[in-house]
This record gives structure tokens, C-alpha cells and sequence, in this order.
């Protein structure tokens, strides 16, 4: 077991290891590390705790202090510098003619570096860019082009159910998320139905998908013949997935079709058998493979 704490360095963003040393660290306070990029201000999210060591990356580097007042004051000079870096680059983009959107821009706590975060169709030759930029700012200069999930997880937002974006908030990593997860939950195919913010597909779809998956296992499905606990056959004509109740259509003794509605306990019938690939080929589902694949994807699955 190896002793770690957990830091973050944006909103809602990676949890990585620190070892603390002989430091007792809490959630809630900040550190001062080493990283790649060079000396750093975290988040603490992840007080003392103990972790496997197949958990750990190594080498796992020691934190270098808690941050004082005056690092808390260099924090805030830094987002104060951010905002006035972010207007410069947006007038240096618009002198050079770059099709490009500019998304966000980080100080390393150091000042050893600048990193400019933007969106773009394709591939931008953005080398006069970053020498206009180093010549303002005299220091390393680096622009990243980003997703549009990775835009949306930066900017933030309010989703279709009128709370803060998943991904804004504490969804730490994009999970994959695919059309499957939406037709197994009975949802609407029409990409302007599943798609978020960002227009892929909600991360939330993951959310249910265990549960749909399990209820639904126990169903049978639209067109299945049962028997009911009466002794009646009929064909199935809708379910409840989630109340597990099932509407059969079954023919009278008067040779009339009624619709009765069952508790699945009632009922008998072959199981359902899982499939791995949806074989769903509706007109709304062919114009959302066409949307992925027109975006460079193979497959309906966002990863």
C-alpha cells in the first residue's frame, strides 16, 4: 500500500496522486506540486489515504508545501492575467486570420508557460500565431487544440434537465457512451433527443443503462408470444419497462382481440436474448450514423 493525496488542477477535472511526505493533508486545501508542465497550485480532493500500488503511476513525485497566503494571492493574479491573455490572443487571432475558437487560457503557477486551449475544424498553422503571442508575453507559449467535449467540459453550461453540465461539474473523465445505451432505455432515436450541449451523445445516458438492462432482461419484447397465468396466449403489444408490466393482445371466447395488461410474474416466455449490436436501421438512426461518420467516426459510439 502506498500513501497518496489527490489532487485536482481545473474544475471537475483528473484526480492525480501526490505523495504527501510527512505532511497531514486534507480535502479542502491546497498544495503546491510538481508536474509535467512544471511547478503547480492544486486542489486537494483526496486527504491521506492509502492505495494499492498497481493504483499508483509512477515515479510518484512528494508534494513540495502547502500553499500559503502569498500562493493563494499568486493563484488569483494568475486568473486576473488570465482573462487580459485571453483578449490579446482573440485580437491576434482575428490579425492573423486563423479559423479558429478560442476557448481558454492557463497560466502554470510559475508563469513558465501559457497554454492556450481552442476548437477548429481541421489542422490550423498556427506557428506566426505563437511567435506574435511569445513576443507579447516573453514565455513559452502552447496551443492545444481540444474537442467539442472538452470545450463544453471547460466552458460549462445548463443541460436539457436544467442543472450544470455532468462533465462541468464532477465528471472527471468522459465515459464511452453509445446509440445502444438510447434504444435500451426506450428513448428516442433523433439526435436532437440524446445529444448534450456539446452534440454528442448525454454522458447521463450511462447512467440507467445498468439498470434498463437488467429490467429489461426480464421482459419480453413488442411482437413475443406469451401465456398468461389464465391460460390465454396472445401477442405482446407494449411494456413498462420500469412498473415490469405488459399490455398482451389475446383473442376472447367471442373471437374478439382484447388488450389485457399483465405483471410480467404472470406471464410465460423465451427469454430474451441480448444483442451485442443493435440491428435498429430507422430513418433517425441512419441520419445519426451519417452525422458520426461525417465527423470522422466509424461507429456510433463516443468515446
Amino acid at each position: 500500500m502506498t500513501t497518496v493525496i489527490g489532487v485536482r488542477f481545473r474544475n471537475a477535472g483528473k484526480i492525480y496522486y501526490f505523495s504527501p511526505g510527512k505532511l497531514q493533508i486534507k480535502a479542502g486545501q491546497h498544495v503546491i506540486v510538481e508536474t509535467a508542465r512544471g511547478i503547480e497550485y492544486g486542489y486537494v480532493v483526496l486527504g491521506n489515504r492509502d492505495v494499492e500500488d498497481q493504483k499508483v503511476v509512477q515515479p510518484l513525485k512528494t508534494v513540495i508545501r502547502m500553499a500559503t497566503a502569498e500562493d493563494d494571492q499568486t493563484e488569483a493574479e494568475n486568473k486576473r492575467k488570465e482573462k487580459d491573455a485571453f483578449q490579446i490572443c482573440l485580437e491576434k487571432i482575428k490579425k492573423h486570420g486563423l479559423e479558429m475558437k478560442l476557448i481558454d487560457v492557463e497560466y502554470t503557477f510559475d508563469n513558465n508557460k501559457i497554454l492556450f486551449y481552442f476548437t477548429a475544424d481541421g489542422r490550423i498553422d498556427f506557428r506566426e500565431l505563437v511567435k506574435d503571442l511569445a513576443s507579447v508575453f516573453r514565455t513559452r507559449i502552447e496551443l492545444r487544440q481540444v474537442g467539442v467535449r472538452d470545450e463544453t467540459k471547460i466552458v460549462g453550461g445548463v443541460g436539457i434537465c436544467g442543472r450544470p453540465l455532468c462533465c462541468h461539474t464532477f465528471l472527471s473523465e468522459f465515459i464511452p457512451v453509445s446509440i445502444k445505451m438510447a434504444k435500451e432505455q426506450n428513448l428516442s432515436l433523433n439526435p436532437s433527443k440524446i445529444s448534450g450541449v456539446c452534440g454528442r451523445l448525454m454522458c447521463c445516458l450511462k447512467n440507467e443503462e445498468e439498470t434498463y438492462e437488467y429490467l429489461n432482461s426480464k421482459m419480453p419484447s413488442v411482437g413475443d408470444l406469451v401465456t398468461t397465468d389464465d391460460g390465454l396466449k396472445g401477442e405482446v403489444h407494449s411494456t413498462n419497462v420500469l412498473r415490469q408490466t405488459v399490455k398482451v393482445r389475446v383473442t376472447s371466447d367471442k373471437d374478439d382481440i382484447e388488450i389485457h395488461e399483465y405483471k410480467v410474474e404472470q406471464l410465460r416466455f423465451k427469454p430474451r436474448r441480448r444483442k451485442e449490436k443493435s440491428q435498429v436501421q430507422d430513418a433517425e438512426l441512419k441520419k445519426l450514423e451519417a452525422l458520426e461518420k461525417a465527423e470522422g467516426r466509424s461507429k456510433l459510439d463516443d468515446n
